[in-house]
């Protein structure tokens, strides 16, 4: 693989024609804000889910409305794990709850049951199991442990639209789960998320909640009219979504079979490659069934990772990220060093290679190749 002039992203958005269509006939119809294409593309995922949804501005929103309309709030925390992104963390504080941070399975770098236990207190409240990269471990024991000290679970899958999880798909079961729609998610409305349970009162209250508290208005948006008088009796939000990003999500619903299959091809690729090499270590998910937002690898020490990052940029112009920061490294957030150290030493030595629907398999397999020869020239096997 010769260097490009070009650099080739770690992460990229794949719209085109028909997501411009879709816009334009929003523009044609001229009610821009939350309508009927919300509610088409309410009933587009509902069908997929088999259960309730509700659309919202942004995948943090989701996570806040659904913490706020669980009843958590200040003096209350919530377990989730540090090795995620802080929008996470942000979502639970914004309540007034506090996040926990939580030490991650050494396989999977998801939510280790046995530390969340250790971190219980008598303010714990719900624990937010994170599909890191689209797969998850031990979900099971995260729901024998909720339902132990009366938790609720609201599951992150912002990385996991599309995976299918003990038989059934993300989001067909369980509490509550939150999924993302931003530009580069497995699916995209430019920016978006959604909540999906079947817990019909707390449904209810994320959709006032997501137009400022105002009580029934969403019925009043699906038919793109609007409450003059009203009634909030709640704190709200302006987290609703528009008829313009929920038109590219009708458009990007459409194509999502082919755009999943596309990303598990191109992850099998790099396992294919990648999976025997002494010096890497990969996630331990079949890409039958997860549909991966990231992928990621682990070598033998920061400066082996360091070293491949530089030159796969230097070389080939690959772009790569560091997914993600441990928030309790963050002012805001932080814990003792060493605190979570599965969490630690796993950062020290991940590595994002790229991922997305506009990457060839030539690519990926050379961009692969590259990183094992690279890493294995270093000579340090991982340990066992």
């Amino acid at each position: 693989m010769e260097y490009r002039s070009s650099p080739i992203r770690v992460s990229g958005s794949d719209v085109g024609q028909s997501e411009l269509s879709a816009i334009a006939s929003v523009f044609e119809r001229g009610y821009l804000g939350m309508g009927a294409d919300v509610q088409e593309f309410e009933g587009l995922l509902a069908g997929y889910f088999g259960r309730p949804v509700a659309c919202v501005a942004t995948g943090t929103a989701a996570l806040q409305l659904a913490v706020q309309c669980c009843g958590i709030g200040p003096g209350d925390e919530v377990l989730v794990p540090s090795l995620t992104y802080v929008a996470a963390f942000q979502a639970i504080s914004a309540t007034g709850a506090t996040p926990v941070p939580v030490d991650v399975l050494q396989d999977s770098l998801t939510i280790d049951p046995d530390d969340a236990c250790r971190r219980l207190s008598a303010r714990t409240k719900a624990v937010m199991p994170v599909y890191y990269g689209g797969g998850i471990r031990e979900l099971d024991r995260v729901y024998s442990l909720a339902e132990e000290h009366g938790l609720r679970v609201i599951e992150d899958a912002a990385h996991a639209f599309g995976t299918v999880f003990g038989g059934k798909r993300v989001g067909s079961t369980g509490d509550v789960a939150c999924f993302s729609f931003d530009p580069i998610k497995n699916l995209t409305s430019g920016e978006g998320g959604c909540v999906v349970s079947d817990d019909a009162e707390f449904m209810e209250r994320v959709r006032d909640a997501r137009l400022l508290g105002v009580k029934g208005d969403s019925k009043a948006r699906n038919s793109e009219r609007r409450l003059y008088e009203f009634e909030v009796d709640s704190q709200g939000w302006r987290y609703h979504m528009s008829n313009i990003n929920a038109a590219i999500g009708k458009a990007q619903f459409e194509v999502f079979p082919m755009r999943a299959a596309m990303r598990q091809q191109l992850a099998q690729k790099y396992n294919e490659i990648l999976g025997s090499s002494s010096s890497i270590q990969i996630l331990p998910y079949s890409y039958d069934d997860v549909v991966p937002h990231i992928y990621v690898v682990r070598f033998a020490s920061s400066a082996v990772r360091d070293q491949v990052k530089a030159r796969l940029l230097s070389e080939l112009n690959v772009e790569t990220a560091l997914h993600w920061y441990p928030n309790h490294y963050l002012a805001r957030y932080r814990l003792p060093a060493e605190a979570l150290p599965v969490t630690e030493d796993a950062f020290s030595r991940m590595l994002t290679l790229p991922l997305h629907t506009k990457l060839s398999v030539e690519q990926v397999t050379q961009i692969a190749q590259f990183v094992s020869v690279a890493a294995e020239s270093q000579e340090v096997p991982l340990d066992d």
